[in-house]
């Protein structure tokens, strides 16, 4: 079992001590000491040279000759042998008179600035203490793991098999996507049963479609249906101050794949990293992402996909994508993840309404209509959003009520009540929404006309006419566009 030492303040006041008996035992000067009465008799007597004045002692050095003071009450100690002179000291009391003295007896002396042990200890520890705060400050704010010698380590988040619990179960709307991704699952499950035949699976699946449609969520499911690990993480993550380190995550991204083969590798917002070269007009602005993308192109090419690792990734902007990445034998697969009809999004709305108590009168269909264009996540607001409402009116579960105002809350905006509005303004705005309502009762192929408010929302809507849709659309006719511009111009007809 691995111990871990624990930082100690006894470790700290250890060194310290060690320090203070170091600088005593070999760094003192062997200096004698005697008494300032005995001092000045040796400057009158001129036995002693070398001296240096602080505010609290004197040092010197004694004649050759001159014996060195003894203990108190025993004779003097016999003269050294050094020619150079032995070293004393005393301590320095207020005498005015020692210049002079020492002027008269011709004897040199220095001035100098008392220095202790704790002066010069402080003087170097402090800045240390300093920097070393500054350092465990800087590599705990880069989190756990996240440490200086780990910087060219891959960032991907690792979610084991038990771990994922997202299945195809949990992803509706989308059957298309799930129906191309289901050969995937099962080469993970069983690759012996395509390399028998000498297929080769697809090295990299690209999932193509709007924010909010289920990309991220339709990897999960993958890598929860095959029951393998799963590594998430962005194209932004691989992107960092320092050269080359984008590229060494690349590396070790792959290296632990292999490790934890067969398992799925999900990059999310692809168009981060895999921007197409040289589109740019700045020169030596990109090379770090550059460098980064060569590396992914080429562990692509070299990783051996029987291995049993799938790279799969997400972008909503295909188009602006490199196009070494798109060829075969990198991203091969293009699976788009396209908005869902009515009867996706009833099936989305019935996932996320399975969280939440709803009114035997809630008719998910008729949610599912009003909501053309809508993606997984915006119905998954939507819910949220009635869910709080009524809440926040203390109802005993959520009514259709409260989804038309969450609808109307997020195609709309928030309505604003306390905004003060003239009558005339009001007038005005009463009069603009009926015309839209009455020129689409005339308009025979529109929407018919659901809701008319004059209640302000949002950001520059005073008021609004919503139409409900009968069924998705996604051709128009001449006659169709012509009546829509009649819709749209008809407020101002109305106001005039």
């Amino acid at each position: 079992m691995e111990t871990r030492t624990r930082f100690s303040v006894w470790y700290f006041l250890i060194a310290i001590a060690a320090v203070w008996l170091i600088q005593l035992v070999f760094l003192a000067r062997h200096e004698a000491t005697i008494s300032y009465s005995r001092f000045k008799q040796l400057v009158a007597e001129r036995n002693v040279f070398d001296l240096t004045i602080s505010e609290q002692l004197i040092h010197g050095k004694l004649k050759a000759g001159v014996p060195l003071p003894g203990p108190e009450g025993a004779p003097p100690a016999k003269p050294p042998v050094s020619e150079q002179g032995h070293p004393f000291r005393t301590v320095r009391v207020d005498d005015p008179a020692l210049v002079d003295d020492l002027n008269a007896a011709g004897i040199e002396f220095s001035g100098a600035v008392d220095t202790t042990f704790w002066t010069t200890l402080l003087g170097w520890l402090v800045p240390m203490a300093l920097f070393l705060a500054l350092w465990f400050f800087l590599i705990r704010a880069m989190g756990p793991q996240r440490g200086i010698m780990t910087i060219g380590k891959s960032k991907a988040k690792i979610y084991v098999a038990d771990e994922t619990k997202v299945t195809f179960g949990d992803v509706a709307g989308i059957d298309e996507a799930k129906a191309e991704l289901q050969e995937i699952i099962e080469f993970l499950q069983n690759p012996k049963k395509f390399q028998r035949l000498g297929a080769r699976i697809p090295k990299g699946v690209l999932l193509v479609g709007a924010p909010g449609t289920g990309k991220t969520l339709l990897a999960k499911a993958v890598a929860g249906e095959a029951k393998v690990p799963f590594l998430s993480l962005t194209g932004s993550d691989f992107v960092e101050m320092f050269v080359g380190v984008g590229a060494a995550r690349v590396r070790d991204l792959f290296a632990t794949a292999q490790t934890k083969a067969p398992c799925i590798i999900f990059i999310d917002e692809l168009d981060a990293l895999g921007k197409a070269r040289g589109v740019s007009g700045a020169v030596g602005g990109h090379e770090e992402r550059e460098q980064t993308l060569n590396q992914l192109l080429a562990e692509m090419d070299g990783f051996d996909p029987n291995i049993g690792v799938i790279i799969m990734a997400a972008t909503n902007r295909p188009e602006i994508l490199d196009a070494a990445l798109l060829r075969p034998g990198r991203f091969d697969r293009h699976v788009l993840v396209d908005r869902p009809d009515i009867n996706g999004r009833e099936a989305i709305l019935h996932i996320h309404a399975k969280k939440i108590s709803l009114a035997p009168d809630v008719d998910l269909k008729k949610i599912a209509a009003r909501t053309p264009g809508f993606v997984g996540a915006d119905l998954a607001n939507i819910v949220n959003e009635a869910a709080l409402l009524a809440a926040r009116k203390n109802k005993p579960a959520v009514e259709p009520r409260d989804f038309e105002e969450a609808i109307d809350r997020v195609v709309a905006g928030l309505e604003k009540k306390s905004r003060l509005i003239n009558p005339e303004e009001k007038r005005i705005v009463a009069y603009h929404e009926s015309g839209h309502a009455l020129v689409t009762h005339f308009m025979k192929h529109t929407d018919r006309v659901h809701r008319i408010s004059i209640i302000p929302r949002g950001i520059a809507a005073l008021g609004y006419t919503l139409q409900l849709p009968t069924e998705d659309r996604y051709l128009m006719s001449r006659t169709e566009l012509v009546e829509r511009l009649t819709i749209l111009l008809g407020g101002r007809a109305a106001e005039e």
